[in-house]
């Protein structure tokens, strides 16, 4: 497999976040919950050069105050930005009824990574977990063993993707790359749709 001929010479996507499992671990399959303000990392994803795997950067204590672990995320992801110069950044839409608190922390995370996305003029696009696994795996409820799994080969990598997060770094990167086509066709379709729209509501004021 291998990723489309129309994403661009060098479509680069950066994740938020992988980081530390919580005590909670996995539940029926699901994400292991996470930590994002305590540890940071991301994917690259290169059309013509492959990838480079997801980093673990950033870990601070969990006790230190929430201004100075969301500025340490903040350093680091601007770091990356003007490193790596990427075209688009891919951020995971993370969202649940049952643990508020990380919904709230992860937020608070790509909040921070997309407005310093938005500060260099880089567009952000968000997708959720379930659209990465359909993306990565075919199965929308696919589990972590899955994903890695699809994402090693995909990428042709030797070894799995460790930390064990990493791997959904990379699955965002790879979602967003064979996305992207669809995405711009849509955008597009949706100007030309307004434009129409205007125009039409242009000739019936003309007509009165």
């Amino acid at each position: 497999m291998s990723l489309p001929a129309d994403v661009g010479p060098a479509a680069r996507v950066i994740e938020q976040p992988f980081g530390v499992e919580g005590a909670c671990g996995a539940r029926n399959g699901s994400r292991p919950r996470i930590d994002p303000l305590r540890s940071v990392g991301g994917g690259e994803q290169t059309r013509q050069t492959g990838d480079r795997a997801g980093r673990r950067r950033g870990a601070h204590p969990a006790d230190e105050p929430l201004p100075r672990r969301l500025l340490t995320i903040s350093d680091i992801v601007e770091h990356w930005l003007d490193t790596h110069h990427p075209d688009v950044i891919a951020i995971e839409r993370v969202f649940s009824q049952q643990n508020v608190s990380t919904v709230m922390g992860t937020a608070q995370a790509g909040g921070v990574i997309a407005l310093a996305a938005a500060k260099r003029g880089i567009d952000v696009h968000f997708h959720t977990p379930s659209e990465v696994k359909a993306a990565v795996t075919g199965n929308g409820v696919a589990g972590k063993d899955q994903v890695t799994t699809m994402v090693t080969k995909i990428l042709a990598l030797q070894a799995k993707p460790t930390p064990p997060d990493a791997a959904d770094a990379l699955a965002l990167a790879i979602c967003h790359c064979w996305r992207a086509p669809m995405i711009a066709r849509m955008a597009a379709a949706e100007a030309k749709a307004a434009e129409h729209r205007k125009k039409f509501a242009s000739k019936m004021k003309a007509a009165r």
